[in-house]
């Protein structure tokens, strides 16, 4: 068990704090210094680092949860924090998936062509589902403190 719950663990921080550093640190550091064109290169080249950790991360998460919960004996014997951190894992993975291949997809595409309003929209779309899944995150991490 202990194995699973270290490769739980070690996915959310890769995740969670990956979202936490950029949503909270490098996007108004990056809103501040830099001009439109650099700071959405800037992003596209971050996601372009970050995402594939972020696959990485959601199949380790995923994996571990479902592995803990079938050595507990399935769903039906958990507590209400478990099938809550369940839950929203799995919309957080959904928010991921759209923001992978919608929105991230325009900003890669815009700044390719150097389209920065088109590139710029998709980045307000990117930060306000990051900002949703960094929040779902984070109470997920309190769930999982105060669930068993």
């Amino acid at each position: 068990m202990r194995f699973w719950i270290l490769l739980h663990l070690l996915g959310i921080v890769v995740w969670v704090g990956g979202m936490f550093f950029a949503y909270m640190a490098l996007r108004p550091v990056a809103a501040k210094l830099l001009e439109p064109p650099q700071r959405l290169q800037l992003w596209a080249g971050t996601f372009a680092k970050f995402f594939p950790w972020v696959w990485i991360a959601v199949a380790m998460i995923l994996i571990s949860g479902l592995a803990m919960i079938m050595r507990l004996g399935g769903f039906s014997g958990l507590s209400w924090p478990v099938h809550a951190m369940f839950l929203m894992g799995l919309v957080m993975i959904l928010i991921f998936m759209h923001v992978f291949f919608a929105p991230y997809g325009r900003l890669k595409r815009s700044v390719a062509v150097q389209d920065w309003k088109a590139a710029g929209a998709a980045l307000v779309q990117i930060r306000m589902m990051i900002g949703l899944n960094l929040s779902l995150g984070l109470i997920n991490v309190l769930l999982g403190v105060i669930g068993k």
